[in-house]
């Protein structure tokens, strides 16, 4: 069922309510009205009566041989319409006759005077049927002696009644027609949130299953979910607050599509980045692998512008190329596992030392500078081993990608919570395309940052290895690079703050 159909059904319903409702009312209303006018109207006709009663009373002849003389009748006072009769001892009518226009009386038939037989003369009233007389209240009763009965017609009566009914059966459906004109508009106008609710549910609805259906890789950023308009969020009604609750929904779907769509893209990237992982270390792979074949089989044929002796220094020095680069990947893949690694305390400030003084041995063509500017001792919880080759990588990516005569300052920094490790150069920087990816495997800087020898610059796992070791004991590292200055920033948690080690203390473990 269409939004729409169900704002119908929903007004029908309501409109099917409001007139039921309607209806009993006003019939309810007119009913009581007819009620109690008609209770009222037939009592002040039964006084009547009673009256006329009385009346006959005070004139009418008694004595013996009065017999049949109704002569009361046409004396002045009378009404027209009144009804006379005498009765026997047994109740029978002996004479009975009717009040005419003129003034005179006329003899009730006996078909007439067949209704009135039976009638106690105790006072009461009673309603009888006359035919050709209509409808009449009578009452008998005893005066000296002579039981008499005497009436009124109530055709005016009854013509009122019928009048007061038509009048009230009018009034109430003009009401009806009116309130239910008035409820329809209200209902319509009150509706019109709802309505525009339910069009704004079927939209949000559509565009859901819209960007549901796309597919990976899109381009297509998850366009704003339409919303319920202000107006119709008033929390003073219940109307407001299904549009204020409407809208809270539709924030949760988009901020759940959103967080999809971020998801799947993270996984096509994670995709992407071990596809090219892939490539780039069975291409490192492939070139000793490429180098050993190639020496033995010239060492196999025996003859060839290489000696045997070099050929074999060359497959061992490919051999141990290749060696140290699988060992490299499987090291970045235990920490990308989380592996544990071994904790103790490490003097971060001897450790540097030490990777400084290998590097003024390694690159005698830089200017290397330690600045201890300590207050307190730089103590690291951590693996000894891994943090040396944090530095060391460090050092020896500024001394491969760097110019002759480039001056390297190494520093470390103690703060009561961290402890910093700064590796800061003058070279001509790392090219800004280059910044966003330094960190990830097998990437190089180009030609401006190398050096003469191609193999001197490694495989690209250098500065991913630091990041991973950093990170599994709970740090970070950034890079910071322009022009003339470029600086490498090792961020660790010091000794006696949380290290986020990823391993037990009491079951240490190398990687």
């Amino acid at each position: 069922m269409s939004a729409r159909s169900r704002g119908r059904s929903l007004r029908t319903r309501l409109l099917v309510f409001v007139g039921v409702v309607l209806v009993g009312v006003c019939l309810a209303m007119a009913l009581t009205t007819v009620l109690v006018q008609r209770a009222y109207l037939l009592g002040e006709f039964d006084q009547r009566v009673a009256n006329a009663a009385e009346h006959s009373r005070g004139v009418v002849r008694t004595g013996p041989g009065i017999g049949t003389d109704l002569g009361f009748l046409t004396r002045q006072g009378q009404a027209v319409g009144t009804l006379a009769a005498r009765l026997d001892d047994d109740g029978d009518i002996v004479a009975a006759e009717v009040v005419t226009k003129d003034g005179g009386s006329q003899a009730l038939t006996a078909p007439q005077r067949a209704p009135l037989a039976g009638i106690e003369a105790d006072g009461s009233l009673h309603t009888r049927t006359l035919p050709g007389l209509g409808t009449y209240r009578v009452s008998a009763f005893d005066a000296d002696g002579s039981l008499v009965l005497t009436g009124l017609a109530m055709g005016e009566v009854q013509d009122m009644i019928r009048n007061l009914i038509a009048v009230e059966a009018g009034v109430a459906g003009a009401g009806l027609v009116a309130a239910g004109g008035v409820c329809a508009v209200v209902v319509r106008r009150q509706l019109r949130p709802l309505g525009r609710m339910a069009a704004t549910a079927a939209e949000v609805s559509r565009a859901t299953a819209a960007q549901a259906s796309w597919s990976l890789p899109s381009h297509h950023e998850p366009a704003a979910l339409t919303r319920v308009p202000e107006h119709d969020t008033a929390p003073g009604n219940e109307v407001g607050q299904v549009g204020a609750a409407l809208n809270r929904l539709i924030d949760q779907v988009e901020s759940s599509i959103t967080e999809r769509r971020r998801s799947e893209e993270q996984v096509r990237r994670s995709e992407e980045r071990m596809r090219r992982f892939l490539a780039d270390a069975s291409h490192e792979l492939r070139t000793p692998l490429a180098s050993i074949a190639g020496y033995a089989e010239l060492m196999n044929r025996g003859t060839g512008p290489i000696e045997p002796v070099l050929a074999w220094r060359r497959v061992s020095a490919e051999s141990a190329r290749m060696t140290g680069l699988v060992e490299d990947l499987l090291l970045l893949a235990r920490l990308d596992e989380g592996r544990p690694l071994q904790s103790a305390e490490v003097d971060m400030a001897a450790l540097v030392a030490e990777a400084v003084w290998d590097a003024r041995a390694a690159g005698r063509g830089h200017d290397w500078q330690l600045e201890l500017p300590l207050d307190a001792p730089a103590l690291v919880a951590g693996d000894a081993a891994r943090l040396r080759r944090v530095v060391a990588n460090l050092v020896a990516n500024v001394r491969m990608h760097t110019p002759v005569g480039t001056t390297v300052v190494v520093s470390v920094e103690a703060a009561p919570a961290r402890c910093v490790i700064r590796v800061r150069d003058d070279g001509p920087g790392i090219p800004p395309a280059l910044l966003p990816t330094v960190f990830q495997p097998f990437t190089r800087a180009d030609a401006s940052r190398s050096r003469t020898d191609a193999r001197a610059g490694g495989a690209g796992l250098g500065l991913a290895i630091a990041a991973a070791i950093t990170s599994a004991h709970g740090g970070r590292i950034d890079v910071h690079s322009v022009p003339g200055r470029t600086e490498f920033t090792v961020d660790l948690p010091a000794a006696d703050q949380p290290a986020g080690v990823q391993a037990a203390r009491s079951r240490p473990a190398s990687v």
